[in-house]
């Protein structure tokens, strides 16, 4: 593998498949081409640099989580938890119990960086993400009902959240009569289901028992406590299922932001595309809810954070999804630390959320649109 700094003098005209030398001529001057064998992709200089930053950062943080805790052990004896050459106890608290929530919060973050980036640049609108569309909200209701019909009743059916994300989002585009170019029906409709299940939430968990309530009513705030391997894998998988397609879905939505006539000249075909987008978008928004629970505000933050790093020319799935991750594994950690008792992660972004929240609206107004 090499990497090829592109030159702005290279032939502007792409071959029509980016593969081979076409990628070198279809490369912007910001651009450089890396090459595997006979296959070749373009990068941005600024966004491959906000990649890597944002993952120094996430590394950091990750290291921070597992070192810092109120357990009572030095550092130095966690660290060498780490490796497995600590006591038992250590090695055991370290790896299946510290560790496994540093993964869930890097998996949960990444998914609602990620499908919120793909929600918002679909609908052309910064507040349609996965939390204002009702698809985080549908995803909790379903692992809620699941949970209140199991024996035991605790949160624990990841699975049931793409399930109740894709009927959520379902629901929302049939009611919108389609994504098309009314991205504000869609969030309308979005925001009317949001409520509607919010109130389904309460009543499930109004007919729990209190011991059961307790803990569904933390989880539904966006907690990461008690989450291991069991819920970390099935979802890692489903997130490695998903993520080159949500790659994939980003180069095709540069080309559905110019418009649809010019769209479908270059051979696109807008409704395909905005249902492609639209579903790998609810499975990771999905897949994110089941492991760490309806975090709210990375959806819309890490996107916005993404494009005013990584600049406006590009789709910023890849650098959404780091910024995610580091929000949520940031959120965690100071859940678990500032605080007098441990809070759920999703309580410090909400905290966060509502001044950011107020900030993009205010530039949305400032910018005219």
């Amino acid at each position: 593998m090499r990497a090829e700094i592109a030159s702005p003098a290279a032939n502007p005209l792409p071959d029509g498949d980016g593969a081979g030398d076409g990628a070198a001529a279809a490369r912007p001057p910001d651009g450089f081409v890396v090459r595997v064998g006979g296959y070749s992709v373009v990068l941005a200089r600024r966004g491959s640099l906000v990649v890597a930053v944002m993952a120094v950062c996430a590394a950091a943080l990750v290291v921070a989580s597992l070192l810092t805790d109120s357990a009572g052990f030095g550092t130095g004896e966690l660290l060498a938890g780490l490796f497995g050459r600590a006591g038992d106890g250590v090695n055991l608290l370290v790896q299946q119990i510290f560790l496994p929530r540093v993964v869930c919060a890097l998996l949960a973050g990444a998914g609602l960086g990620a499908a919120g980036c793909l929600s918002q640049t679909l609908a052309r609108n910064r507040l349609a993400t996965p939390d204002m569309l009702g698809v985080s909200e549908g995803a909790t209701t379903a692992m809620l009902a699941v949970a209140g019909a199991s024996v035991t009743g605790l949160v624990g059916a990841w699975w049931a959240g793409p399930v109740g994300a894709a009927a959520a989002g379902l629901v929302v585009v049939l009611l919108a009569g389609g994504m098309g170019r009314a991205g504000y029906r869609v969030l309308i409709v979005g925001v009317a289901l949001t409520t509607m299940l919010s109130s389904v939430t309460q009543l499930v968990l109004a007919t729990q028992n209190i011991n059961s309530a307790g803990g569904s009513f933390l989880w539904t705030m966006g907690s990461l406590n008690g989450r291991g391997y069991e819920t970390a894998v099935p979802v890692a998988v489903g997130m490695a299922v998903l993520f080159p397609l949500a790659l994939l879905m980003a180069r095709r939505l540069g080309v559905l932001r110019l418009d649809d006539a010019t769209a479908a000249t270059l051979g696109l075909r807008p409704d395909r595309t905005r249902l492609a987008v639209l579903t790998v978008a609810v499975g990771m928004a999905g897949l994110a809810v089941g492991v760490g629970g309806p975090i709210g505000f990375v959806a819309l933050a890490a996107p916005v954070i993404a494009s005013r790093l990584a600049g406006p020319a590009r789709v910023p799935v890849l650098s959404s999804a780091v910024v995610g991750a580091v929000l949520v594994v940031a959120a965690d950690l100071a859940a678990r630390t500032l605080a007098p008792v441990e809070i759920p992660a999703g309580v410090v972004t909400a905290v966060l959320g509502g001044p950011f929240l107020l900030w993009v609206l205010l530039s949305r107004e400032g910018e005219g649109r």
